[in-house]
């Protein structure tokens, strides 16, 4: 069993366990399931949106290569200085070289998945530098140390409560429970943080290849100080995000909204197409887009899955999730939890290492239904299952399914398993949840199911022999 794999069944043990701890998550996203379907209402019709938005995501990723051309070519005639990385090492070694040839000791940064999916924090303090999160859910984690626990929400498994705390032992500050005033004491602790940095860090939300621009949306204002105060931005962007024309971010920015955080738009929505131009007061000097594959196009190369490189990263599969709001974020020990994340870190980190996501998931579809861009993500977690047997097979699965299919085949085996099941179910009670019980995995936590005492197949029969005419 491989490390990923104990450290999934530790971690969800613990917090299936923590009663409190899934309340909390349970009734935010409750909360949120009510501002989600209140604000899908403005829309004329949210199916139809969804329809155009996998419409619009099919023509980008399918001519990718041609639109990523058209992105690069109208950033760099406005001075934008563009690296496509094919790993994250590679793009990792770009950012350090701008970092040294301009040499940057702090850094801030506005919220990026990409940038996590790197490890980028980790490598610029290996070389010296201080790495600030602006982002108030991210400063908060890496207050604590911790990754963010969810693609939207990064703190969201934390009370007022717990953050005072932490306030108090990090920052010095006094106890309380207002958010407001929670809010404050990182403002100002942060707002120093932005005269000093010598440069800012921003992932990208869409990048429009029409004009040549990156759109970031965001609640708080940060990615804009981030972008602007210091004199160098570097905007780490997968090259999943482009977008085709301009018109597109009509329908995508509201949509992203609704779907990720129950909004009708994001308080800040900013474009940024170039380092300061001549003539203008204000900007970076410098302007630097990593477009990062990091087996992106590996995904792509996969006609079956590659839908799910249409993700918007809204957070809405989380959302809805039976198994996220019982494990928690942190449980998938990867950068993209929940159902995306499921599909998608196989392929990006490595199918053997990483299936046990794709089978940490009860396919009831709900992640496919509050997908925006439609998605098909539960039926993609029976793909990766179904890759990762067909790539490395478990002699064990192998014979039990073999067992199980050659039973099903055969109506007579069939009709004796069942007798059999009915038979030995009573003495089956006898040992149940011991070592010696065949189904301890599922019984040391819940029942299991009796065996019907008669079958359809022998009561049609009855029912037929109790029918004067011989029919039921």
């Amino acid at each position: 069993m491989s490390t990923h794999v104990q450290d999934f069944k530790r971690m969800a043990s613990r917090y299936t366990a923590d009663l409190r701890h899934r309340g909390l998550i349970q009734r935010a996203l409750r909360s949120y399931e009510v501002k989600r379907d209140e604000n899908k209402q403005r829309f004329q019709s949210w199916e139809e949106a969804r329809q155009a938005a996998s419409e619009i995501k099919w023509e980008a990723i399918n001519h990718l290569d041609r639109h990523l051309q058209e992105l690069i070519t109208k950033l760099e005639a406005r001075g934008t200085k563009v690296f496509v990385a094919g790993t994250g090492a590679q793009a990792r070694d770009y950012i350090l070289s701008v970092v040294k040839e301009n040499n940057v000791r702090t850094i801030i940064k506005s919220k990026s998945m990409t940038t996590e999916e790197i490890d980028l924090n980790e490598a610029l303090e290996h070389d010296g530098c201080t790495v600030f999160e602006s982002d108030l859910g991210e400063y908060i984690v890496q207050l604590r140390h911790e990754k963010p626990y969810h693609l939207v929400f990064p703190a969201m498994h934390l009370t007022r409560d717990e953050i005072s705390d932490l306030f108090e032992k990090e920052l010095g500050s006094e106890p309380t429970s207002n958010p407001e005033e929670l809010t404050m004491i990182a403002r100002r602790a942060m707002r120093q943080n932005y005269c000093r940095a010598d440069m800012g860090i921003s992932g990208a939300n869409f990048a429009v290849a029409e004009t040549g621009m990156i759109s970031i949306t965001e609640n708080e204002g940060n990615a804009r100080l981030t972008t602007s105060l210091p004199k160098i931005h570097v905007a780490i962007v997968g090259i999943e995000k482009v977008l085709p024309r301009l018109e597109d971010l009509a329908l995508f920015l509201p949509m992203l909204a609704t779907a990720g955080a129950g909004q009708a738009l994001t308080c800040y929505n900013t474009l940024y197409g170039g380092p300061r131009q001549p003539g203008e007061v204000d900007g970076p000097e410098q302007f630097h887009v990593v477009l990062l594959d990091n087996r992106r196009t590996e995904l792509l190369a996969d006609p079956e899955q590659r839908d799910a490189l249409h993700c918007i990263r809204c957070g809405a599969c989380l959302n809805v999730c039976p198994i996220f709001k019982n494990v928690g974020g942190h449980s998938y020990g990867t950068t993209y939890q929940g159902p995306i994340g499921s599909v998608i870190t196989p392929h990006l980190r490595g199918l053997q290492d990483w299936k046990h996501l794709s089978n940490a998931s009860s396919l009831c579809g709900a992640c496919t239904e509050a997908c925006p861009v439609g998605i098909d993500l539960h039926h993609h977690l029976i793909q990766n299952r179904r890759n990762a047997n067909q790539s490395k097979p478990s002699m064990v699965e192998k014979i039990l399914y073999g067992l199980f299919a050659f039973q099903m085949r055969d109506p007579w085996l069939y009709r004796i398993s069942g007798k059999l099941a009915a038979f030995f179910y009573p003495l089956h009670r006898l040992i149940k949840g011991t070592t010696l019980d065949p189904l301890i995995n599922w019984t040391k936590t819940r029942e299991f199911p009796a065996p019907a005492q008669e079958s359809f197949h022998d009561y049609w029969r009855k029912k037929k022999k109790e029918s004067p005419d011989g029919r039921s």
